[in-house]
């Protein structure tokens, strides 16, 4: 009889010939599945770093180097510096690239087209249920990090904008609140000062889920603002995490206080907030974008 173990490693051992990952080239490309790896992230994500697409793909960082490298030699892989983070170097499919990736995404589609064209529809909602089932059960197990941390990069700003707007409607809030998030986004961004200002964005599966600023508002006093946490990443402490990093940075850059702007309904933000320290300072009634809204301010002193 075989064990549990013997189950799955035939199952890894049927569905890698299944898809033909055992071939030196995937798909009759010119890329081995670990650069079709790579170069999908760099698809999906623009500007992205090495080290963001090591800790979503888990590849060590030697082997990564070498993958980018040849890449780079071949004409698919650019790398510019950041004009946010000089020590950070952001890397980009080339024109040719895209074209190379396109040519075996749109291979690897066909190829998934036709294997569920054999199945009549029960059996492919079956595969599919089954299919989403491993993801789930495995993926609840993952030892690496649920989420990852890194500072804002160009067109994360448009996204901090968008998801508040969308996410801050569906609680029933004006349009005009998506007016003053991009207010505030845009001064942030004409007075941005790395030296500090700082802004943070969480990636999971190398997609946004998160976002905290850290703001200069006096000589002594910082301002947090623009915290959001999407629906699917709440209850892993990423609320809390991303104020933790607003506060331990403004430490680091001497401010003596911070103080954040927030509203009464907020209860998730409000409990971070009181558990980080901060101290109701002033409340006052703002139905600016829905009724029944009280505006407050809570302080921390950090000093």
């Amino acid at each position: 009889m075989n064990s549990d173990v013997d189950v799955v490693r035939a199952f890894n051992r049927f569905y890698t010939r299944q898809i033909g990952v055992l071939e030196e080239s995937l798909l009759g490309s010119p890329f081995s599945l670990a650069e079709a790896r790579v170069m999908f992230e760099l698809a999906r994500h623009k500007r992205t770093t090495a080290s963001e697409i090591g800790a979503v793909l888990g590849l060590d960082p030697g082997y990564l180097s070498r993958i980018l490298s040849k890449l780079g030699r071949n004409g698919f892989v650019v790398a510019r510096p950041s004009p946010v983070d000089s020590r950070s170097r952001l890397l980009d499919l080339t024109t040719a690239g895209r074209r190379a990736f396109a040519a075996v995404d749109g291979r690897s589609h066909a190829q998934v087209e036709a294997m569920l064209a054999e199945l009549s529809p029960g059996e492919r909602e079956r595969l599919i249920a089954a299919m989403s089932a491993v993801q789930e059960l495995l993926a609840c197990r993952d030892a690496s990090p649920s989420y990852d941390l890194r500072p804002h990069r160009p067109g994360d700003l448009g996204w901090i904008v968008h998801r508040h707007a969308v996410l801050y409607a569906a609680l029933g809030w004006n349009p005009q609140f998506e007016g003053k998030v991009a207010e505030i986004v845009a001064n942030f961004a004409k007075h941005f000062d790395p030296a500090c200002d700082r802004c943070w964005v969480a990636d999971q599966d190398g997609a946004p889920v998160g976002s905290v600023a850290l703001a200069r508002r006096t000589a002594s006093e910082a301002q947090l603002r623009l915290l959001l946490v999407e629906p699917r990443a709440r209850g892993l402490g990423l609320g809390r995490h991303l104020v933790t990093e607003c506060i331990a940075s403004a430490r680091q850059s001497g401010y003596r206080t911070i103080m954040l702007e927030t509203y009464d309904s907020l209860h998730a933000a409000r409990t971070i907030y009181a558990k980080a320290g901060f101290k109701l300072a002033g409340s006052e009634p703002d139905e600016s974008y829905a009724p029944g809204l009280c505006a407050e301010i809570w302080r921390l002193k950090l000093v």
